[in-house]
């Protein structure tokens, strides 16, 4: 049986600057495949909710006050977020829109990027088998600790919140990482995300390697998020309305869902996923770096 254990060495920490994100479901579908094994809150005896178990009903600690509810029937879909080609042989043309979408938006759509498909997709394989392990084996990586460079964990801050999100995810460093597919991916992806940042400063009129240069050494960190399947999902979140504390999110969507909505006028959007495009996500540090102006959570 495959386990991460084998596939990561331990691995020196890093100071974060960027993250990735593989969304593998929103809160009310399961991409995966399990038995069909059915539980109450009361038989959620263990520190995760990827257990194979789908609940009848949403355990205690995960519903939200009436107040703090999403407002499901609000949400529209966005079909209007940018879709930036680099692929283009206008550098110019590829700035403006980046500008444009970095005021208007804070995200933006890329296809054309230079990170192989095949990668990905061994990538996503990867995570899927690790979701797929028996629970006893995936708890071997589980901690709240998050100084870990590799641990598996649940909802957000576990240990200090009222009321817990409805999610899973596993979290490691992946730069330096030598393991071949999440480092090849992670590769292309940090090549990427250098390759943005560029462009990113040119739209502000900076040297194309000022963010880089003020930024520093960067760590690269990758999150995969699991969210099983959600009983009554009206009255929880995956993951709340939040803005990213890093500099820069590359976000690859499960083609087969979607689950990631964006703030917009006051409005939440639902954003769809788009076949072969990351969502990339303006971060706090980038922001702050460039004075760019928040615009979308």
């Amino acid at each position: 049986m495959l386990t991460f254990e084998h596939m990561f060495p331990h691995l020196p920490r890093n100071f974060l600057k960027w993250f990735l994100f593989i969304p593998i479901s929103p809160p009310s579908f399961s991409f995966f495949s399990f038995p069909p094994v059915f539980g109450s809150p009361e038989s959620m005896d263990t520190k995760v909710i990827s257990t194979g178990v789908r609940y009848t009903s949403l355990p205690d600690s995960y519903v939200r006050p009436e107040a703090d509810r999403p407002k499901l029937s609000e949400v529209q879909d966005c079909d209007d977020v940018p879709i930036i080609d680099l692929g283009s042989e206008d550098r110019t043309s590829i700035v403006q829109q980046i500008d444009n979408a970095c005021l208007l938006y804070g995200f933006f759509q890329v296809i054309n990027h230079g990170v192989s498909m095949e990668a990905a997709e061994r990538m996503q394989e990867v995570a899927h088998e690790f979701f797929r392990l028996p629970l006893e084996e995936k708890m071997k990586l589980y901690s709240d600790d998050p100084a870990k460079t590799m641990r598996l964990s649940t909802s957000f801050n576990v240990k200090k919140e009222t009321v817990h999100n409805w999610r899973d995810y596993l979290r490691l460093h992946c730069y330096p990482l030598d393991q071949d597919t999440v480092s090849d991916y992670c590769k292309q992806v940090r090549e990427l995300g250098f390759r943005l940042q560029e462009l990113i400063a040119e739209s502000l009129g900076l040297e194309k390697d000022h963010i880089k240069d003020v930024l520093g050494e960067q760590g690269q960190h990758m999150a995969v998020n699991y969210y099983p399947p959600c009983p009554q999902p009206e009255l929880t979140y995956g993951l709340p309305g939040h803005t990213d504390p890093n500099a820069l999110t590359i976000l690859l969507q499960d083609l087969q869902v979607s689950g990631l909505q964006v703030l917009k006028d006051g409005k939440w959007m639902a954003v769809k996923p788009h076949p072969k495009a990351f969502v990339i996500n303006i971060g706090d540090q980038l922001q702050v770096t460039s004075s760019l102006k928040p615009t979308c959570t």
